[in-house]
């Protein structure tokens, strides 16, 4: 009897172990991310390079299985840098790669006045994306945005040279900001346009045979109608920052003119244009407005706010948190009054028991990076 009641016993202790594990790991995996920002960042790291590039914008940590043999490794931290020494904006031409101890070098360099965006990404099979927005006087007049040029796509290799340039006056008009949905063999590429208030999806075959090769399959706008204009403070507004829910097939848009956050449904598959897509969260108390734009594992969407909208200077530079219903959960500067305009793009990673959070300080010119166990 004894010998039974232990063979019957062992599996409910097993059984018992793997509930609190799964729900120790669930419990991890639902942290939230702003709650957990604490005054001093784990590290801060200068973001100007050898040239002197300032405006720090785009930011995005190179994945795991990231190929090993060019300048970059898995948890590297990337930042595009929008303009140049002399501070005059859509002229930048770097991106800087962070290691994980916080060393800062250049992994690229581009032609001169190039103006790299927020628009920055990484593929898991060795490339890197950026976009830019030039402005060769640093102005923007008109209802045209006239002195801002379209800009491009860049395609970048793991060893920091350009391989592909891709243009398109009515599908690429000023890639903001960007986010990447790779499944297998299928890449797609989400692209905001800060000129034309619209979003592409790229939908990207990468061939490894024969030498490395990408190929844009299908283009397509999937949502326009997002406020687009010359900025005094922030030299020009459009929609930005972009997040993929891909279970429910969402795509979150995070409309700085519009001083709102847009969800797209359908993303990845639609064939045609949902126009702005329905109103997610609109509030006025904590978006300021909303730039950068991530999502959580737990679904919570953290976004930037950078003060060209609705500025509220006794809570400038914020990092805002929303649950996955849109409610507010908290929010956080990453610089104290009276500096405004600091933040703009902001990166997550997250494991079991942890996370790492990244925001450029483009006041300051430094990434924070906090490390939370």
């Amino acid at each position: 009897m004894k010998t039974n009641r232990l063979f019957h016993w062992a599996p409910t202790v097993l059984a018992l172990s793997l509930f609190l594990t799964a729900g120790n790991l669930a419990i991890a995996a639902d942290k939230q991310i702003v709650p957990n920002l604490t005054a001093t960042p784990t590290f801060t790291v200068s973001t100007v390079p050898s040239n002197g590039d300032q405006n720090p914008y785009g930011v995005v940590f190179v994945p795991r299985g990231f190929p090993e043999d060019g300048l970059l490794k898995a948890g590297d931290i990337l930042v595009s840098n929008f303009n140049n020494i002399a501070n005059t904006q859509g002229t930048g031409t770097t991106i800087v790669s962070i290691s994980e101890d916080g060393t800062q070098s250049v992994f690229f360099q581009g032609q001169s006045g190039l103006g790299l965006t927020t628009a920055l990404g990484v593929l898991k099979k060795g490339f890197v994306l950026v976009g830019n927005v030039p402005s060769p006087t640093g102005t923007c007049t008109g209802d045209n945005e006239s002195g801002v040029e379209q800009g491009s796509l860049l395609i970048i290799d793991r060893y920091g040279n350009l391989v592909k340039t891709l243009t398109s006056p009515e599908l690429l008009d000023g890639p903001w900001d960007l986010t990447i949905n790779e499944d297998g063999e299928n890449t797609q590429v989400f692209v905001s346009n800060v000129l034309s208030g619209t979003v592409t999806r790229l939908d990207l075959k990468i061939f490894e045979f024969f030498g490395e090769r990408i190929i844009v399959e299908r283009s397509t706008q999937i949502a326009s109608g997002y406020i687009h204009q010359c900025n005094e403070a922030a030299l020009v507004v459009g929609p930005t920052g972009l997040a993929l829910d891909k279970e429910k097939d969402i795509l979150y848009v995070a409309s700085t003119g519009d001083n709102a956050i847009f969800a797209v449904k359908r993303a990845r598959e639609r064939t045609t244009d949902a126009g702005t897509g329905s109103i997610f969260i609109q509030d006025t108390t904590h978006l300021h407005g909303p730039l950068g734009l991530v999502r959580a594992r737990n679904g919570d969407l953290i976004t930037s706010q950078g003060d060209a909208i609705n500025l509220d200077s006794n809570h400038p530079n914020e990092i805002v948190e929303y649950t996955s219903k849109g409610v507010f959960v908290a929010e956080f500067a990453i610089d104290p009054p009276p500096v405004v305009g600091a933040a703009f793009g902001i990166a997550l990673v997250q494991w079991d028991d942890g996370f790492r959070f990244a925001a450029v300080d483009d006041s300051a010119n430094n990434l924070d990076v906090w490390v939370v166990k």
